[in-house]
């Protein structure tokens, strides 16, 4: 049994309409399923991916009236986003500096192209380099050009004070290898994991940080990462889990993946996802994103639901306004 890669990552925002704008336009990412967070309905789920919303590329928000995250230890701290090539930085850098995005230089780090930047709440991401490996699906309507855009995630750097524990569950539980290690600065050691095939969609970056305070989620912050697993494998991993007396939430059936979810020992919040069903089980390839889905479990409810989400762009106000006049 092995975990294949970085299935999705979940962030809070505070500001859907904002969030929405940065990542569409900004960053190119398509919009690949407008739903509700399913354990609380008022709030929306977003899901920006690539074309085809392929997992192992879902950036995931949960739509909270959170305060801002502070940051610290105990958290998921940065988030990687894997494009190609040494031209896609430097376009990458002069659109960041014409939109004002928060971001550095562009470096070398653990042996790749790292260009680090923040989202307007202040989410910590990378642009890595990935050298062009894996399937790339161009999402063909996007601001950014096909050459350049996001191809996926990883990896996901954690912060933790202690690595004994965790690395026990990692290597031990999850079946992670440790491969290497690199140094942020003077106070911190990165460790490396990697999952089946490896590379930088199927990495998981643990930094060791005893001095930094705990963290304290909330908007600009991550909610946790999910890992991918087949549905063959899904009912064994949470017989693993249950074997080596770690606590889960047993499987969920989330419609579109089904999800398992537990926490390493510092309190990060793992999940363990499928592929399948995936983002078309009920809206075609073309269409994704453009109107609310909800699970068949939630469609009775669809009218009470709309009536408290706010539109997402000006477009779909002026829409809501002009088949109520």
């Amino acid at each position: 049994m092995q975990l294949h890669g970085i299935h999705h990552l979940t962030a809070i925002t505070a500001n859907a309409r904002g969030n929405y704008n940065f990542y569409t336009d900004i960053l190119g990412m398509r919009l690949v399923k407008k739903t509700v967070n399913q354990d609380d309905v008022a709030a929306y789920h977003l899901f920006y991916a690539d074309g085809k919303g392929s997992p192992g590329t879902d950036l995931t928000f949960f739509v909270w009236p959170a305060t801002p995250e502070q940051r610290g230890t105990h958290s998921i701290v940065r988030t990687g986003l894997r494009i190609s090539g040494e031209s896609a930085f430097e376009w990458w850098r002069s659109r960041f500096r014409s939109h004002d995005v928060r971001h550095g230089r562009v470096a070398e780090r653990d042996g790749r192209l790292t260009l680090d930047f923040e989202d307007p709440e202040g989410q910590r991401f990378s642009l890595i380099d990935d050298g062009g490996a894996g399937s790339a699906h161009p999402w063909e309507r996007s601001s950014v050009p096909p050459e350049h855009q996001i191809r996926g995630l990883g990896p996901i750097t954690i912060s933790i004070p202690r690595l004994d524990r965790t690395e026990r569950i990692l290597i031990d539980v999850l079946g992670m290898r440790a491969v290497r290690q690199y140094g942020l600065d003077a106070n911190s050691t990165v460790h490396v994991y990697e999952m089946g095939p490896g590379g930088a969609a199927a990495e998981l970056h643990v930094a060791v940080e005893p001095e930094l305070p705990f963290a304290t989620q909330g908007a600009g912050g991550v909610h946790h990462v999910a890992l991918r697993t087949t549905n063959q494998e899904h009912d064994v991993w949470t017989e693993r889990l249950a074997k080596a007396r770690i606590a889960s939430s047993g499987p969920i059936d989330r419609f579109y993946f089904r999800s398992l979810y537990f926490r390493e020992p510092n309190g990060i919040l793992f999940e363990i996802a499928t592929d399948e069903p995936g983002f078309t089980a009920d809206e075609s390839l073309e269409t994704l994103g453009e109107s609310l889905s909800l699970p068949p479990f939630l469609e009775h409810r669809r009218r009470e639901i709309e009536a408290r989400l706010k539109p997402l762009d000006g477009s779909l106000e002026r829409k809501k306004k002009e088949s109520h006049s």
